[in-house]
């Protein structure tokens, strides 16, 4: 039977992703939780608002999409959206049995924990005040997550519009949509509505969508999500927003020149920012970043030695699989003997645009800024037999070798489905694999994973000259 340590108690402020790994972490190192939690339901953003929401209504835009999009001759197909409320439904549903299983489920039985609902607001750095109730404990982990970032734009507070949590919950299908934002967030939900039949602008403050990626990757998705039908404009500076009966008129100095968008919705996607706001951070001596993110060490240890900090209130790698990451290796550097640096030099990440943006390490860019002498093999999809079989052929593989010693830094991926082809990269990456070795390593043919080996082959031999399954 597990013996609990009574005398150390974790107060874990959040119920998210990071606050589930914290506690599962600290139960079974017999650790008393007490877990404190406001705002979005258990699960925080992911599962409520975020990762699986939307994710669903994306592979439901892309069945609408291909179904009047067949590339096949000779097969005929059409799909349309004739019941917007009851995909929402469905979608609720998704949510609510995944928030049952993978959460509720999850603490409903554990022992020494307790689930606190309401605000919290450290005291000092031994207590927390919630309501009228004080609970002290002996560490404390935040993991409050983010929220959208609201831009101030005259008559923005007046005006009805949404983020990703009230688009998700629209019962019915904006006929016309304007969405502030070009990067992830923005794009994912651009392309969704656009392939579920709204009309959709993106007002974009840089000069290009995806303004962190290199020109590559974001001219070719600028095209793609063009030739659906999205209007892309770039380079806006935003001066005002009005409610226009039905409408919302957004005006705009795009080129020098002012102009008027109008939609039937208006959605911000301009960002998020760490919910570190109205815990009382600095007054108990918890220090932030400029970016008002919580400054932690390598050990996630924040300024106070016996509060930690975790996930998106961190104000970076704002990912759910990194937030349950770091929850768990900051309760094994509070409570185990052996301390875990935190080390993010192998992150996969995906946006899910159609097609998916897929990347881990670093791009020629950032390697040069590291000083790493890098060269680059880049592999459109059209020399990749499945994508050929499949007649999807946008995008394209690109792979960073590290010349002085022949190990790949990083990958850019711009595919149908690239996400699938993340791994394989991150694995050699981080055991330093030598590309030599991974143009000799077998891949089944009519695979998309092929199309990594024959990236890396590119690197000394014109992939043209190649027959299928050469090497």
């Amino acid at each position: 039977m597990q013996r609990f340590q009574i005398q150390q108690h974790l107060i874990i402020l959040g119920g998210g992703s990071a606050a589930f790994s914290a506690a599962i972490e600290a139960n079974r190192l017999g650790v008393k939780v007490t877990m404190i939690n406001e705002g979005l339901p258990i699960g925080g953003t992911c599962v409520n608002v975020g990762c699986v929401p939307s994710k669903n209504l994306i592979r439901a835009a892309e069945t609408v999409y291909k179904a009047n999009h067949n590339p096949f001759d000779g097969v005929k197909s059409s799909a349309k959206v004739n019941d917007f409320h009851t995909l929402i439904e469905s979608k609720e549903k998704l949510v609510q049995n995944l928030r049952e299983e993978k959460y509720i489920n999850i603490i409903k039985d554990m022992q020494n924990f307790e689930l606190v609902k309401g605000h919290a607001v450290l005291v000092d750095t031994k207590s927390v005040q919630v309501g009228t109730r004080v609970i002290r404990g002996t560490h404390f982990l935040i993991c409050s997550g983010a929220s959208s970032l609201i831009p101030d734009i005259e008559g923005l507070d007046e005006v009805d519009y949404l983020t990703n949590k009230e688009a998700f919950e629209l019962k019915e299908l904006p006929e016309s949509l304007i969405i502030l934002g070009g990067s992830y967030i923005a794009l994912e939900i651009a392309q969704m509505f656009s392939r579920l039949g709204s009309k959709v602008t993106m007002l974009q403050r840089s000069n290009r969508i995806l303004s962190m990626q290199m020109n590559d990757i974001t001219q070719e998705l600028h095209r793609y999500l063009k030739d659906e039908g999205i209007n892309i404009i770039t380079g806006n500076a935003v001066q005002s927003v009005l409610q226009n009966k039905k409408y919302v008129d957004v005006v705009s100095m795009v080129d020098g020149s002012e102009k008027v968008f109008s939609a039937q919705k208006l959605i911000v996607a301009t960002g998020r920012r760490a919910n570190t706001q109205g815990l009382n951070l600095e007054a108990v001596g918890v220090k932030l970043e400029n970016n008002q993110g919580i400054k932690v060490d390598e050990y996630l240890q924040t300024s106070q030695p016996n509060i930690y900090a975790a996930g998106d209130v961190l104000g970076k790698n704002m990912f759910v699989y990194t937030a349950a990451h770091e929850a768990k290796l900051a309760v094994n550097n509070m409570f185990a003997d052996t301390k875990k640096r935190v080390d993010f030099s192998v992150l996969p990440w995906v946006i899910f645009t159609d097609p998916q943006v897929a990347g881990v390490g670093m791009d020629e860019e950032q390697a040069n800024k590291a000083g790493l002498h890098v060269e680059s093999a880049i592999l459109p999809l059209r020399y990749v037999p499945r994508a050929l079989a499949a007649q999807d052929t946008r995008g394209f593989i690109k792979l960073v070798c590290n010349v002085e010693d022949d190990t790949l830094v990083g990958a850019r991926i711009l595919a149908s489905e690239g996400s699938e082809l993340l791994m394989e990269v991150a694995v050699i990456i981080k055991f330093g694999i030598k590309v030599e070795e991974l143009k000799e390593m077998l891949h089944p043919y009519l695979t998309l994973s092929e199309g990594i080996k024959l990236a890396a082959i590119t690197f000394d031999k014109n992939v043209k000259e190649l027959s299928c399954c050469a090497t």
